[in-house]
């Protein structure tokens, strides 16, 4: 019997990617063509093509998820999207960029921003872990699922409808490949920011 705890299956999509399937909580999925997400900043366009599995989101809460592919063209990324709709969202995760794989944020009020840092070591799977409460989100992932260093910490509307879950894309590309599970949605942790556990 299935628990009342959302799970990857309870989602809908955003774009659907050209090949997915979910099999005992792990969702395996390859992109489109060029599929992003990104408004204005910078370079003036607005895409919102990339590939979401949305899962309706409480207004407080923490979602953590594994992720794991092999990411080497330009801009191809994946991780966790946070939404409330085309203009108001968060994307994190990691993304090829500058010839290397790095963590990154994307926080999206109107215009989208961008945060890049690279990992301590090469990876090739990775966890995040997403808080979101008090209008504010917390951004946090791990190596290792035991040490949880802050990526971003950002204002962001919690007070309006959300749908959170696994996200990917291929800007320059089609075929990226990427397998996520461990997905959990609970309530929001109350460790301090400077807590790593």
């Amino acid at each position: 019997m299935r628990d009342n705890k959302p799970n990857l299956e309870d989602g809908h999509w955003l774009n659907p990617p050209p090949d997915w399937s979910i099999t005992q909580g792990s969702l395996r999925a390859t992109t489109g063509a060029k599929t992003d997400f990104w408004q204005k900043t910078f370079y003036g366009f607005e895409r919102d093509d990339g590939h979401f599995l949305a899962i309706r989101a409480p207004d407080a809460f923490t979602a953590s998820l594994h992720v794991s592919g092999r990411f080497d063209s330009l801009y191809d990324q994946a991780g966790l999207m946070l939404r409330v709709d085309p203009t108001t969202w968060i994307k994190t995760g990691v993304e090829f960029t500058d010839g290397a794989l790095q963590l990154s944020a994307v926080v999206t009020n109107g215009a989208s921003d961008w945060s890049v840092t690279p990992p301590t070591k090469p990876i090739t799977d990775f966890w995040l872990r997403l808080t979101a409460r008090d209008n504010a989100v917390r951004i946090q992932y791990s190596l290792d699922a035991s040490v949880w260093p802050l990526l971003r910490l950002a204002p962001f509307p919690t007070n309006r409808d959300m749908e959170i879950g696994p996200m990917l894309c291929s800007p320059e590309r089609s075929g990226l490949e990427v397998v996520f599970d461990q997905f959990q949605l609970g309530p929001p942790i109350e460790t301090d920011l400077h807590d790593l556990s």
